[in-house]
C-alpha cells in the first residue's frame, strides 16, 4: 500500500482505477481516459496532484541559494508572484528532478517537486544548503489541484478565496498569487491554460467537490500522460534522469548561462557538454505507418539505431501515434527514418515538439 492523498476517498467512491505511482497509490482513470483527456482539450478537468512536493525554502539567503542550485536562475522572478522552471542537476550535470520554483516574496520560495523523486530531493536539496543561510521546510500539510482546459479557470473562479479571486483571474501565465493560505498559479502540465493551486490539505475536499458540481471532470494519470506528451513536455524518469543532462533531453532552454561567473551546480561539466559534437538531439516523431510508438523502441536510419523513444503513445487529439526521442546529430535532417516496433522498421517522420497547445495541432499531419 503506498501514501494516499487526502482525496484517496473520493477517488474511489467516483469509481477511479487505482495503481501505484512514486509510493502512492493514485487514480488511473475514473471509467475512460480517453474521455478525460477530450474534457481537458475541449472543456476542463481536474487532477488530484496533491502527491506532488512543495518545499519552502526560507531565510535572507534563499535566492543566492536557490541560485547555486538551479540550471535556472531564480534572479529571473523580478516580482513575486512570478514562477520558474528549471532543472536541478548534479555535479555532472545529471538531472536529479526538474520542478517549478514560485517566488512568494523576498526570501520566501517554493519550489514543486516530483512525488516519486521527493525525498532523494529533499535531502539533496538539505546537503546543497551548508553555508547559506536558509531554512528547507517540507510542507506536508498542503494539497494540490491542477484544473486545466479552455474552462478551466471560468469554472475555478466562484471558489477561489474572495480576496484573491479578482486577482487571481487576471494572472497572466506562469504567474501565481498567495493569500488566505492558497498559491494560485497559472500554470500546468497539458498544454492547455488553467490554475495549479496549492492549499491547505483540510479545504481540498471542498474544492475537489466545487470544481465537479461546476461541470469540471475528474482525470487520472492516464490522461495527464498522453496530455503532457501532446505538449511536448518531458517527464521526469523517462525522458530525462541522473544520467541525462538538459540539453540532450531537449531542455536547454532551461539553462541560464548569464552571467557567466554563476557557479550553479553542475555548470562546469554542462560547459563541457555544450560543444559537444556528439550531443544528442532530442525530437518529435509522428508515426506514418502502422502501430504504436512507445518508450525504448529502437530509432533507425537504413537499419542502423541511431536513437531511442524516452516517451511514446497514441495521440488521442491527433488520433496518431506520436514520440519524444533521443537521437544522434544528423538524424533530425534525415528523411528516412524508422522506428523499430517488434522487430519491424516502421517509417515516421521527425518534428518539433509540441504536437498539440491550447487544443490545436501543431504540426502537419
Amino acid at each position: 500500500m503506498g501514501f494516499r492523498t487526502p482525496l484517496y476517498d473520493a477517488h474511489v467512491a467516483l469509481g477511479a482505477k487505482i495503481v501505484p505511482f512514486g509510493g502512492w497509490d493514485m487514480p488511473l482513470h475514473y471509467g475512460s481516459q480517453l474521455d478525460e483527456h477530450h474534457a481537458v482539450r475541449r472543456d476542463a478537468g481536474v487532477f488530484d496532484v496533491s502527491h506532488m512536493q512543495p518545499v519552502d525554502v526560507i531565510g535572507p539567503a534563499a535566492k543566492p541559494y536557490l541560485q547555486y542550485l538551479l540550471a535556472n536562475d531564480v534572479n529571473k522572478l523580478v516580482e513575486p508572484g512570478r514562477a520558474l522552471y528549471s532543472c536541478m542537476l548534479n555535479q555532472h550535470a545529471g538531472v536529479v528532478d526538474d520542478l517549478i520554483c514560485y517566488y512568494l516574496e523576498p526570501g520566501r520560495y517554493r519550489p514543486v517537486v516530483n512525488a516519486a523523486t521527493a525525498d532523494k530531493d529533499l535531502a539533496w536539496m538539505q546537503a546543497r544548503a551548508a553555508g547559506f543561510d536558509v531554512n528547507i521546510t517540507r510542507r506536508d500539510d498542503l494539497a494540490m489541484l491542477a484544473v486545466q482546459g479552455p474552462s478551466a479557470r471560468g469554472k475555478a473562479e466562484a471558489l477561489l478565496p474572495a480576496s484573491i479571486r479578482a486577482a487571481a483571474m487576471a494572472l497572466k501565465p506562469f504567474h501565481a498569487l498567495a493569500g488566505d493560505g492558497w498559491l494560485v498559479g497559472r500554470t500546468g502540465y497539458t498544454g492547455e491554460d488553467g490554475f495549479e493551486i496549492i492549499l491547505p490539505a483540510a479545504e481540498v475536499d471542498a474544492l475537489w467537490q466545487g470544481l465537479l458540481d461546476a461541470g469540471v471532470a475528474p482525470c487520472g494519470l492516464g490522461a495527464r500522460d498522453t496530455l503532457r506528451l501532446e505538449a511536448g513536455m518531458n517527464l521526469y524518469g523517462q525522458d530525462m534522469d541522473e544520467d541525462t543532462d538538459p540539453l540532450a533531453a531537449g531542455l536547454g532552454w532551461t539553462i541560464a548561462w548569464t552571467p557567466p561567473e554563476r557557479n550553479f551546480m553542475g555548470r562546469k561539466a554542462l560547459e563541457a557538454r555544450r560543444e559537444a559534437p556528439d550531443l544528442p538531439r532530442f525530437v518529435g516523431l509522428l508515426l506514418t505507418g502502422r502501430g504504436v510508438l512507445r518508450a525504448h523502441q529502437q530509432v533507425l536510419v537504413g537499419g542502423e539505431p541511431v536513437g531511442e523513444i524516452t516517451s511514446g503513445g497514441f495521440s488521442p487529439t491527433l488520433e496518431r501515434s506520436i514520440a519524444l526521442a533521443r537521437v544522434a546529430p544528423g538524424v533530425a535532417n534525415s528523411n528516412e527514418v524508422a522506428v523499430d516496433i517488434r522487430g519491424k522498421a516502421v517509417p515516421v517522420r521527425i518534428v518539433k515538439p509540441p504536437f498539440v497547445r491550447n487544443g490545436q495541432p501543431k504540426i502537419d499531419l
